[in-house]
């Protein structure tokens, strides 16, 4: 059975900010961010970030994953074990890139279209096409999309395992994949039914914008809510550029 969440040690910051527990996830993020930048903050570059499903973000040193619990050690020292189950996500080197890079990704002005076209089947890699498509179509989703980010999460690995604890092609984290109802995480028609699924979501919640969809499956849709675009997470904005690099909009249909 997955241990209980054992917290020895919290950062002065998360303190503050996790003691109001009727605050949205988002809006405590926002006052994080903001009570960062007014004081000057500097993070070192090695810093990881854990985002708990109730809301909390607690900067750690480090970080292991053993079976279905996670180690987490703090940064003043100590530390503690939890399920990875409470873990919505975890986001390395939260170091500001350099404006240059935050501009490669910003959204676009003309939004490309991400919906389901047949002659899009164009992913990388032949084993999972089927597979690919047909949750694409009942997504209407945009399969080279797809297929771009399943490159970049896993190269097609039906068993990749990350550090962080992402599982499957897709890289569902377990609490992720629990809410989506992937109960088979290593399965390959599952684990994209459910990565399918959740790139659906965001892109509502996000207005088909290719960027900030990407963004969101990496860092969080409220990270994202809370820094109003791009989050400035090194790990995250190079995620974006990549998988961009990778994928090509569909052509835009003719105007009569």
């Amino acid at each position: 059975m997955a241990s209980e969440v054992m917290q020895t040690r919290q950062s002065p910051l998360m303190e503050i900010f996790g003691a109001f527990p009727g605050f949205p996830k988002a809006v405590k993020r926002g006052f994080a961010a903001i009570f960062l930048g007014l004081c000057g903050f500097s993070l070192p570059a090695s810093a990881s970030l854990a985002i708990f499903n109730d809301g909390r973000v607690v900067k750690i040193a480090d970080y292991r994953v053993s079976g279905k619990d996670i180690e987490i050690t703090l940064p003043g020292g100590g530390g503690y074990t939890t399920s990875l189950l409470t873990i919505e996500r975890i986001v390395d080197d939260e170091v500001a890139p350099a404006p240059p890079e935050m501009d490669a990704v910003k959204p676009r002005k003309s939004l490309p279209d991400l919906s389901y076209k047949p002659v899009r089947n164009a992913s990388i890699h032949g084993r999972y096409d089927r597979l690919i498509d047909e949750e694409c179509r009942k997504a209407n989703l945009d399969v080279a999309f797809v297929s771009a980010v399943i490159r970049a999460e896993s190269n097609f690995n039906p068993w990749a395992v990350s550090r962080k604890g992402a599982r499957g092609l897709m890289q569902l984290m377990p609490a992720t994949a629990a809410r989506l109802g992937v109960r088979r995480i290593f399965d390959p028609a599952s684990n994209i039914r459910g990565g399918v699924r959740y790139l659906k979501e965001l892109c509502v919640r996000f207005s088909n914008a290719p960027e900030l969809v990407l963004a969101a499956y990496n860092a969080g849709e409220d990270t994202v809510d809370s820094y109003g675009g791009m989050p400035p997470y090194r790990e995250t904005v190079s995620y974006v550029k990549k998988i961009l690099s990778w994928w090509s909009p569909a052509p835009a249909a003719p105007t009569v």
